[in-house]
């Protein structure tokens, strides 16, 4: 079955892992799919559209180009995140404009000029990528912490103000995922990527790390049909492991 035939779509950070994955499974089934990143250029996508989340005249205008573009925006994917890692005290203010503007401050205005657009044409789905790490809060990642934190919050007020509109916001909040991006992680503090994952798979009780698409297939889930009665809720999606 083709759960998204004649859907209009935006996905954000479109061009890591996690944001790959949904890409793919939306346009599998049947979605037409507008994506943004720094560079989409390598993306397949009915509209490719590069741009800084930083940049919030660029954010408030995106979910209206896309519409106009694809001919309406029935779903949203705010799935763009940075991750800063060590304790506050080691803490930028660069590393709290980066960490607040891509995290908390883009899925706002985003959100912010989607909801008029979907409540128009009778409604849409708005899916969140935030973070068990949002929900528990781990150790040494406090801007991260405070952003997931925030997002996820975000995700419950917008579901329960916007419901009677028929938007649907939800989230899905992962742990670790195999990304890039947790690759690049352990590159940084001069770790050998595999074997951190190998690391963490231990710790997993369902035995590995998320791949991306098991965090997409959440995400797709809560943008579809399925997921109708679904709103302001927050899915922890970490193979039974505790934010520790």
């Amino acid at each position: 079955m083709m759960r998204f035939t004649g859907k209009r779509a935006l996905v954000t950070g479109a061009a890591g892992g996690i944001g790959r994955a949904i890409v793919a499974g939306l346009r599998a089934e049947g979605a037409q799919v507008a994506v943004t990143d720094r560079d989409c250029g390598a993306l397949e996508a009915e509209a490719r559209i590069d741009g800084d989340l930083l940049d919030g005249g660029f954010c408030d205008a995106l979910p209206g180009r896309v519409a106009e573009e694809l001919g309406g925006l029935d779903i949203l994917v705010n799935n763009a995140g940075v991750i800063t890692r060590g304790d506050i005290t080691t803490a930028t203010d660069a590393d709290y404009a980066l960490t607040m503007g891509v995290n908390v401050e883009a899925p706002m205005r985003l959100c912010r000029a989607a909801i008029p657009i979907m409540a128009a044409a009778g409604g849409g789905a708005i899916v969140n990528t935030a973070s068990c790490w949002g929900l528990q809060p781990g150790p040494n990642h406090p801007l991260y912490v405070m952003s997931k934190a925030a997002l996820a919050s975000l995700t419950e007020c917008l579901g329960r103000d916007h419901a009677h509109q028929g938007v649907r916001v939800n989230a899905v909040c992962p742990n670790e995922v195999n990304t890039p991006m947790l690759r690049t992680g352990f590159a940084i503090r001069g770790l050998d990527p595999e074997a951190g994952i190998a690391t963490l798979n231990a710790s997993v009780p369902l035995g590995r790390i998320a791949e991306p698409e098991d965090i997409a297939d959440v995400a797709l889930f809560l943008a579809s049909d399925a997921a109708r009665y679904m709103t302001g809720a927050l899915l922890p999606v970490n193979g039974g492991k505790p934010v520790g």
